[in-house]
């Protein structure tokens, strides 16, 4: 038996605590210098989850991505940026309260501005897009465009919800079943009543 002698993990060096770091946030979600990038012609790819985006993420049960990139260029002088993007949105459908899928397709380019004063000149075509101090995100771009883009109430398209596949396979007078509202006209009979004077 061996006496006297110890093992150490790293040899002649001593043994270190583990050293924990926060993980590196993702590189779309880091502002970038619009002006640089305009100048220099660069495309941004990303793969964004729909829960990174603080202002998606507040709304129940969304879920899915979207991946694409951003083109960057100068016109007239003007930081503009191409986006395309696609990928698909699960949403709630507010009808049935089940999960419904949205696809997303989308091409636009952007004016990319420092200020709000800098609007007067641009083209009809291009939307303005706020860079404070000429800095701007990749996940801003993205999520100003899918705030636009999706539906503010979610729906299942026609014949696809099952609420109301279900209420329409009833018959008329089962319980349960959905009927449209009556129209309201509370001055329908008022010509009626004024002439009675």
């Amino acid at each position: 038996m061996k006496q006297g002698l110890e093992t150490s993990a790293d040899f002649d060096l001593p043994v270190l605590d583990t050293y924990y770091t926060r993980p590196m946030s993702p590189p779309w979600s880091k502002p970038l210098d619009v002006d640089r990038l305009s100048r220099g012609g660069a495309e941004v790819d990303f793969d964004i989850p729909l829960t990174a985006l603080p202002r998606l993420a507040s709304r129940a049960g969304i879920g899915g991505s979207v991946r694409g990139s951003v083109r960057f260029e100068r016109q007239s002088g003007t930081a503009v940026a191409e986006l395309s993007l696609g990928g698909a949105a699960r949403l709630q459908c507010q009808r049935c309260m089940q999960a419904m899928e949205l696809p997303l397709h989308s091409t636009v380019r952007v004016a990319l501005l420092a200020s709000a004063e800098e609007t007067g000149a641009l083209p009809e075509e291009i939307e303005p897009v706020l860079a404070p101090e000429g800095w701007i995100s990749v996940a801003d771009l993205v999520e100003e465009e899918l705030l636009l883009a999706l539906p503010i109430v979610a729906l299942h398209e026609a014949g696809a919800c099952p609420a109301r596949t279900a209420a329409e396979a009833r018959e008329p007078g089962e319980p349960g079943e959905l009927r449209e509202p009556a129209t309201q006209r509370p001055f329908a009979r008022l010509g009626e009543l004024l002439s009675h004077k």
